[in-house]
């Protein structure tokens, strides 16, 4: 009886079940034994049942997909992201319907009528441009990564501890002055962390440093003009001292390096750098930048993990409601190459 089209019917008669059965182990399978549900799959692997993915959509409402809202695939970090969650697929079996915000609350709002309008199951948002509390009443599972998290659940990189470890490696480096760069990030974004990380092992060892929060483009034009920028104001503020250059990201260090290089044809030894993220360009740039390891493969699994067993628990005859939302810590990783003594 092998074919591709096998139908309700002949998986019917194979196990003795009703096709109503059948229907059920697919649309509802939380309704039938454990037992039962054996025999169907068992018999769906003798008869090499072929599923019929739009009829199972178009009977149970579900169509096994996950929203994805980013804000940008400019920086390394986010594209790398969005490549490493698209990776679950094979361990969870759910599709992806990406969608980039560029930090447009208007724009994130439609998006987000669009996906629900393709019944998603679930979201993955990496941009902050929405609060939780609204994401949280579109009544769909979502898992937030780097954001406020306050009102969904979230994976976040121990971030505190980044800063701690970026300021600790500048400060082994022998640097007559610490310097960070970064946005100025409201205190209750995750990226925050990174900023007292570093100003606090600065003021408790008595380093001199200097905090620069100021945003630095959406473009690569936008970003080498104001790095350009802030590397003539280092120039002036501390000619011949040996700078440690905390950088917010890996794409905004390898651009701070590029222009070093085109100024010098070298990293001059006045200059220490480290990045943030541990994305691809960390290790392509023409010297390989120090950084602080997000463990992006990590984060984007754990963010799937929590999503699929909110999702599960929906698919159930009762469901228990989310009591408070998932929130989850994944330490980094110091990663020395050759932009660090």
């Amino acid at each position: 009886m092998k074919s591709n089209k096998v139908t309700f019917a002949d998986i019917a008669a194979y196990t003795g079940f009703s096709k109503t059965t059948i229907s059920r182990y697919f649309n509802d399978p939380d309704s039938l034994t454990l037992e039962n549900q054996q025999k169907i799959a068992d018999a769906l692997v003798a008869l090499d049942y072929k599923e019929n993915k739009v009829g199972r959509i178009l009977a149970s409402g579900k169509t096994e997909f996950v929203g994805i809202i980013i804000p940008n695939l400019y920086l390394h970090y986010y594209s790398e992201m969005l490549n490493q969650i698209l990776a679950t697929y094979e361990k969870y079996g759910y599709k992806f319907l990406v969608f980039a915000g560029n930090a447009r609350a208007d724009v994130e709002r439609k998006y987000i009528e669009e996906l629900l309008a393709y019944n998603i199951e679930g979201l993955i948002t990496l941009s902050g441009t929405i609060p939780s509390k609204e994401l949280a009443a579109y009544n769909v599972p979502v898992v937030g990564i780097e954001r406020e998290d306050k009102y969904i659940s979230s994976v976040n990189t121990d971030n505190y501890m980044g800063g701690v470890q970026a300021a600790s490696l500048l400060k082994k480096s022998d640097c007559d002055i610490l310097i960070h760069v970064n946005s100025d990030i409201p205190d209750d974004v995750p990226a925050a962390g990174r900023i007292k990380g570093f100003v606090d092992v600065c003021e408790e060892n008595a380093l001199p440093y200097e905090l620069i929060l100021t945003h630095l483009g959406d473009t690569f034009e936008e970003n080498r003009e104001r790095i350009s920028a802030l590397v003539d104001q280092f120039e002036e503020k501390y000619p011949g001292k040996k700078k440690g250059v905390f950088m917010p990201n890996d794409t905004h260090a390898n651009v701070f390096l590029n222009i070093l290089f085109q100024r010098y044809g070298k990293l001059p030894e006045t200059y220490q750098i480290i990045g943030f993220d541990n994305s691809p360009i960390s290790r392509e740039a023409v010297i390989p930048l120090s950084t602080v390891g997000q463990q992006i493969s990590v984060i984007a699994n754990e963010a799937m993990d929590i999503l699929s067993s909110q999702m599960a628990e929906r698919k159930k005859r009762r469901p228990e409601p989310l009591k408070e939302p998932v929130h989850k810590i994944i330490p980094p990783i110091l990663i020395r190459r050759e932009t660090t003594a």
